[in-house]
């Protein structure tokens, strides 16, 4: 059964900007997860089949839980592409996935800005108010980016396939929050249940992207509960530099700790603190129901979801947690 309750038609011009054009360079935003990766390896799968030519982008690696999808050994990193034999010329059209302006993949800084793409086109689920890309398909009320793509691919013509559907699939397990956040609506579980019956495989999915910790990563765990605090219905948690060289671990490893202390029941948000230097921080944000934490991540030029968004806070880790909690007091108190 195709999951039609959404009702979600992609825009004419997106789809002709696919079907009429060649040469796709898909981006996804660096730092990345499993509705950015997953959408854009499926979309790239789709565009293969129409006989397109195109090639997976992002600044960073493919993050270790995400490894074992279908097509994502695509995936390039900025260097690898600068580094290899690539001829820009084939690949003139920039595509956004999960994304919605360029700083977010990382490119303006890196030796590919100079690539010279025709045009661009953003396909994207995050609220913003910047505007960004020829064409833009952004719709913030979707649970996760992958949803568009599943739309996007039918419009194409084409048959979602067993790994079309794995990884949009994951896509939409790691923006619903394994189907517990607010986003996950009949629509969402409907559409789930459609990628099943074309292949995809629920529990490998979950489990893969939930269960298989390494022992560095749960020792790591461990010692980011130690710097649990609370203060009335804010827990707030962090991860030193130590810590990684300690547990033998990297930034990827933290994936998911940020919404974990949200399960204590009187918790209203969770803010989750990674220390990159003396000087800089990244703030992950958690809330439960109708709290706003995307406000919150605007406030320091960040961005994101109503229940789930991120920014860079400038100041050392002690610092920005006090400003934090003042910040994400205010808006429990709105």
């Amino acid at each position: 059964m195709l999951a039609d309750g959404l009702n979600l038609v992609p825009p004419e011009d997106i789809v002709d900007f696919f079907k009429k054009g060649d040469g796709f360079f898909i981006a996804s935003h660096f730092n990345p997860d499993g509705d950015t990766l997953g959408s854009a390896c499926a979309l790239g799968m789709a565009l293969e089949k129409l006989g397109k030519r195109s090639i997976l982008v992002c600044r960073d690696a493919v993050p270790e839980q995400y490894t074992f999808l279908p097509g994502l050994e695509r995936f390039m990193t900025f260097d690898a592409v600068s580094a290899g034999n690539i001829d820009y010329s084939l690949y003139k059209n920039l595509v956004l996935v999960d994304c919605n302006h360029i700083n977010r993949t990382g490119l303006e800084k890196s030796r590919l800005a100079s690539a010279g793409f025709a045009a661009t086109t953003v396909i994207d689920h995050h609220e913003t108010d910047r505007v960004f890309g020829d064409i833009r398909w952004v719709a913030p009320g979707i649970a996760a980016t992958g949803i568009m793509v599943y739309y996007l691919i039918r419009a194409f013509g084409i048959t979602i396939t067993g790994p079309m559907a794995d990884n949009l699939y994951a896509a939409i397990v790691v923006d619903t929050g394994n189907f517990r956040y607010p986003n996950t609506s009949p629509d969402v579980l409907r559409l789930a249940a459609d990628l099943a019956e074309a292949g995809a495989n629920p529990y490998l999915i979950q489990k893969e992207i939930n269960e298989s910790w390494s022992e560095g990563r749960f020792r790591l765990f461990i010692k980011v509960l130690g710097t649990l605090s609370i203060n009335k219905g804010i827990a707030i948690t962090h991860v030193t530099r130590k810590m990684f060289e300690e547990t033998a671990t990297v930034p990827d490893d933290t994936e998911n700790f940020a919404s974990l202390a949200l399960t204590m029941k009187d918790i209203k948000v969770a803010v989750f603190v990674r220390e990159i230097d003396d000087g800089t921080c990244k703030v992950s944000l958690r809330s439960a129901e109708e709290i706003d934490v995307e406000k919150v991540a605007a406030s320091y030029g960040g961005g994101g979801h109503k229940n789930a968004a991120g920014c860079v806070a400038q100041g050392d880790l002690e610092t920005v947690k006090t400003e934090l909690l003042k910040r994400v007091g205010g808006a429990l108190q709105r």
